[in-house]
């Protein structure tokens, strides 16, 4: 299969178009000829140069990320940005990045895998960024204590090892959760929407300071489940499509413990 061609297919099956004037990230194709041969794509949460040695290293024809190089355009190949992209073309390897497109897709996207994980059916759109939406949010299978729900968050790949709870909880809404939303990566700032909807608690990866008091005034439970782990899941089921297209893959996995 040809780069371009890869590239075309993710960028319809996430709909990336629609992201396009909310999204500081450039998604799609961010380094790499149209024309190379694709035969085995890698997988990783961020482009870093560890991930991308590790991709080269797989013997992978391009990697596709989370978090890529370009944020609102690059003026300027230096420091980290030139070694990335300098190990990028070193190594021959093409870069594809999904941002927000990752988020919010509904079967694909990150918070689609960590409702899935915790057991969040009939769901619906959640977290508005302009026309788009980033998150999800419905009823749970069965009620579940905050306890029950951080234990499964605590299961995620990222989460660090030997503590008791790697996942922070702002434990303010009620005793039984029945609704949740789901926002992944830095998503506090949907909150205020996740309240206005009947939720009983947000999932999210990092926090701010002033959610501790936002949440404990509105009644609602906040899980902080780390950026990196709560991102994982949309990466892994693009290598899920990818390997349905007949196409070999790869996992780098590198967590930062954030």
């Amino acid at each position: 299969m040809q780069l371009s061609e890869y590239a075309e297919r993710l960028d319809e099956e996430l709909d990336a178009a629609a992201y396009a004037d909310v999204d500081a990230s450039a998604n799609g194709l961010q380094v790499g000829p149209n024309d190379a041969e694709v035969e085995r794509v890698a997988f990783a949460v961020d482009a870093a140069e560890a991930t991308i040695e590790a991709a080269a290293d797989a013997g992978a024809d391009v990697l596709v990320v989370h978090h890529g190089i370009s944020w609102g355009g690059i003026e300027r190949v230096t420091g980290s940005t030139y070694d990335r992209i300098e190990a990028l073309i070193e190594n021959d390897l093409a870069l594809y990045v999904s941002h927000l497109p990752l988020d919010g897709h509904p079967d694909l996207g990150n918070a689609a895998g960590v409702a899935d994980a915790v057991g969040v059916r009939d769901r619906e759109a959640f977290g508005e960024i302009g026309p788009v939406t980033i998150g999800t949010i419905g009823g749970l299978d069965a009620p579940r204590s905050a306890a029950s729900i951080r234990e499964t968050l605590d299961g995620f790949e990222g989460q660090p090892d030997g503590e008791s709870s790697s996942t922070r909880v702002l434990d303010f809404g009620p005793g039984e959760i029945e609704r949740v939303a789901v926002v992944t990566g830095s998503g506090v700032d949907w909150l205020d929407e996740a309240v206005a909807a009947g939720a009983d608690a947000l999932i999210t990866g990092e926090g701010k300071q002033q959610v501790y008091h936002d949440a404990r005034e509105a009644g609602i439970t906040v899980f902080l489940g780390g950026h990196y782990a709560t991102e994982t899941f949309g990466v892994r089921s693009l290598e899920s499509l990818s390997a349905e297209w007949g196409l070999e893959t790869e996992y780098v996995s590198h967590p930062t413990g954030l």
